[in-house]
């Protein structure tokens, strides 16, 4: 199949722009772009058909890697349906895929066939996340001197987190549902509801774990990602969780290597 030349008694081929839209329109099931053509004029159409199928086909494992959590939850067969219908209603703006996928969680919260499971849209924002994380741009590690040094005026010390730290505050136990669905994952105790917090982040070993947070840790990771002075994140810290020990949370960050040099990171330098 290819676009037809114009010659004696053949449609003009439409404008690029024009062209392009008719085509992705076609892709998700909407006429026959005008202009197409195939060595059989009879044939366009289904030559057309099994393009239309095949990028489909791709799509749909693209989002089954993507959101493999969710996969597994509704198994293959399933997941192939659903995604067939999300693809329909939300196809690729981008050729880079990793920019594709963020409406899933919106979709699968709306999708009546799963709404006796209201976690999974939860389920699938931490794996939109976890992608954000593997893909953030890389940062020089803060030097363990340099943040004991600031340490001594915490009133003036900024912090700066890599840019693959993300706290999800989720209606759901979600943290505990995507951990239980790793391979190999031993089985854990459900919650049989309420919300949790989840922290992610890629780590010093290009790993992108998903952990369960308490308020206090979220208050002041959130106060550091705004630019707030250490003391002041502290502080916000034991507003939300009174026995809040900041020492833990910020050892943690140190460890995974998430605290970065501010020559790497857009806000004021450290004192």
């Amino acid at each position: 199949m290819r676009p037809a030349f114009p010659s004696p008694g053949m449609p003009v081929l439409p404008a690029h722009p024009e062209f392009l839209s008719a085509f992705a329109s076609g892709l998700v099931n909407g006429p026959l772009p005008p202009g197409l053509s195939a060595v059989a004029a009879d044939e366009t159409a289904s030559r057309f058909a099994v393009y239309r199928n095949n990028v489909a086909v791709g799509l749909c494992d693209a989002l089954a890697k993507r959101f493999p959590v969710i996969e597994r939850l509704v198994g293959p067969e399933f997941f192939r349906a659903m995604a067939r219908v999300f693809v329909a209603a939300h196809p690729p703006r981008s050729p880079v895929l990793i920019e594709w996928g963020g409406a899933f969680p919106g979709f699968l919260a709306g999708f009546a066939p799963v709404a006796g499971y209201p976690y999974m849209a939860d389920v699938a924002r931490i794996e939109i996340a976890r992608g954000r994380a593997y893909h953030a741009a890389d940062a020089e590690p803060l030097a363990a001197d340099r943040l004991m040094a600031g340490a001594a005026a915490p009133e003036s010390l900024i912090l700066h987190l890599h840019a693959s730290v993300q706290v999800l505050h989720l209606a759901h136990p979600a943290v505990t549902i995507w951990a239980s669905n790793q391979p190999g994952a031993a089985l854990q105790a459900m919650p049989s509801a309420g919300p949790q917090i989840a922290l992610i982040l890629r780590d010093r070993q290009f790993a992108v774990p998903v952990a369960c947070i308490g308020a206090g840790d979220a208050a002041l990771i959130s106060a550091l990602q705004a630019g707030q002075p250490l003391l002041a994140a502290a502080e916000a810290a034991q507003a939300a969780d009174q026995d809040h020990i900041a020492q833990d949370i910020l050892v943690r960050l140190m460890q995974a290597g998430v605290l970065i040099s501010p020559e790497t990171a857009p806000q004021k330098e450290l004192p």
